[in-house]
């Protein structure tokens, strides 16, 4: 007998067990997107989203969108404040929105850095892999969770309620809100690290606190700078939005041009706050990418 007819018994089963694996494959395909086409138009109906709705809001959006541009002209473009159809006439008010952005800017960067502190206090903490006290360890997660379920304008308007309206309000919102958010994301990068040279702290006579100095936090500190970068980024257009409820900053000012429908310093303002954060993001994304490469060195 050949070494062909021994082979083609072999070979056949081998392509039956295959075919037999991808007709499984397509039917689980079918089944499962069926289930989210059906949790979709569960979803679409629960909330009353529809083609005719989304055909008549469309145009409607449309023409808010072209109310809020300004009318430019070339032969004007580059005149002062006075002449309207001009780049200067149109941000008349640059001078204020600068501050009011900066304002924002400081209130995401104070946020930050106080949510980051505590985040990266608890953390440790909240690692399962360096918990002393397991009932501790999932108390702090449930903490944590509960810090960043809550939106941050619905903190700003408990804070504006107690403290009045002003950047304090914006800045606890935020802080609060980062504090959940990093502090999660510090525990699993504490979770994912290996162990081996925190035992050795151990085994040198070292204590809890020496074992994560010494062991853990020379391993994660690049990332834990990664994250508390990109959230400071988060934050930025947090602090614009949670000043529609008198949080201060930029976001203050927004709301107050919409509500008297001064259409043309709305997308002035817009403007601004998409420059400003893409300035941002790229500054980011650059001091993310040393810290992630340095880390890798």
């Amino acid at each position: 007998m050949t070494a062909a007819a021994l082979a083609s018994p072999a070979v056949a089963a081998f392509e039956r067990r295959r075919a037999g694996l991808l007709a499984q494959r397509r039917r689980a395909t079918i089944l499962y997107g069926a289930l989210l086409l059906l949790a979709l138009l569960a979803s679409a109906w629960v909330s009353e989203v529809s083609p005719a709705k989304l055909a008549q809001g469309l145009p409607r959006f449309g023409e808010y969108f072209a109310q809020t541009l300004p009318q430019l002209q070339w032969r004007h473009l580059f005149a002062w404040t006075d002449q309207e159809g001009s780049l200067a006439y149109w941000f008349y008010r640059l001078d204020q929105w600068a501050l009011l952005l900066l304002e924002t800017a400081n209130i995401a960067a104070f946020a930050t850095l106080s949510g980051a502190a505590a985040a990266f206090a608890l953390s440790f903490l909240a690692a399962r892999n360096l918990a002393t006290r397991p009932w501790l360890a999932a108390g702090i997660r449930r903490l944590l969770e509960a810090c960043r379920t809550v939106p941050e304008i619905v903190y700003a308007l408990i804070f504006v309620w107690a403290f009045g309206i002003g950047p304090l309000a914006g800045i606890l919102a935020i802080a609060l809100h980062t504090v959940g958010a990093l502090g999660k994301l510090f525990a699993e990068v504490v979770e994912n690290t290996d162990l081996g040279a925190a035992d050795g702290v151990t085994c040198a006579g070292g204590n809890w606190l020496q074992r994560v100095r010494y062991g853990v936090l020379p391993q994660v500190a690049p990332n834990f700078l990664s994250y508390a970068i990109l959230r400071f980024e988060i934050n930025v257009r947090g602090a614009s939005v949670i000043g529609f409820v008198g949080a201060g900053g930029i976001g203050q000012e927004l709301y107050a041009v919409i509500a008297q429908n001064y259409y043309e310093e709305i997308s002035a303002i817009v403007v601004l706050i998409i420059v400003t954060v893409a300035m941002i993001d790229l500054l980011s994304e650059r001091l993310r990418r040393g810290l992630t490469e340095g880390g890798r060195a």
